[in-house]
């Protein structure tokens, strides 16, 4: 059987945590590589750990080579990152640096989580920061395509709970049920099932730009 490899970016987080535990345990792939800005012990079976500096691409680039799947689960808030311009850095420039490169690199397809209501029209400065990434990417013609996955609150337990989330996704848990149709969009969705959408995704073939939020995420979860 043919193996598949794979570069996750954000794999200490919420999503891309489940995401590394996900495709660790699909024989399909053989090495994943997940790259950090830190140590974090994450290296086991296919799993590769790899230090880089976003600032230098040089530091990355050769990890790439080679890679069929690159998920990229960055993701930050302007309290965290500290400023608006260290927040477009996490969510906009690193995403689209790596996957330029990636690209260049010979990379089948980019899977990405950015957030329901990305528009980089946008007055809402974290969606404007979402959109404009997604614009960004898909100028780069991946050849099995772009993937863009747009969750709404994140349900699942944080290694650092954010003020004012868990209070949040309580809520959200309890009126899930109100969200439907069109709402659907806006329905608390857990962390680990866009993992599993991310994974059903990533075996699907075909190029261009898909997007998944909604109905279309909660399905393509189930299937996975």
């Amino acid at each position: 059987m043919t193996t598949r490899s794979a570069v996750i970016l954000g794999a200490s987080g919420l999503v891309g945590g489940h995401l590394l535990r996900v495709l660790a345990s699909d024989p399909a792939y053989g090495t994943i590589k997940a790259f950090t800005r830190r140590p974090l012990d994450l290296s086991r079976g296919t799993v590769r750990e790899v230090v880089v500096d976003f600032d230098i691409a040089e530091s990355y680039r050769i990890h790439l080579a080679g890679v069929d799947d690159v998920f990229c689960c960055l993701g930050t808030t302007i309290k965290a990152a500290g400023s608006q311009q260290a927040f477009r850095k996490v969510d906009l420039e690193v995403p689209v640096a790596v996957a330029r490169e990636a690209h260049a690199a010979g990379a089948g397809q980019y899977l990405v989580v950015t957030a329901v209501g990305s528009d980089a029209r946008s007055r809402v400065f974290y969606n404007r920061v979402k959109g404009e990434a997604e614009d960004a990417l898909r100028a780069i013609d991946f050849p099995r395509g772009l993937k863009i996955f747009h969750p709404s609150l994140l349900l699942g337990e944080r290694a650092k709970p954010r003020t004012g989330e868990q209070a949040a996704s309580l809520l959200m848990r309890a009126t899930r049920p109100l969200f439907a149709g069109p709402l659907a969009r806006y329905r608390a969705i857990d962390a680990l099932d866009v993992a599993r959408a991310m994974h059903a995704a990533a075996t699907r073939d075909g190029g261009g730009v898909e997007v998944y939020e909604g109905e279309r995420l909660f399905a393509l979860a189930r299937a996975s």
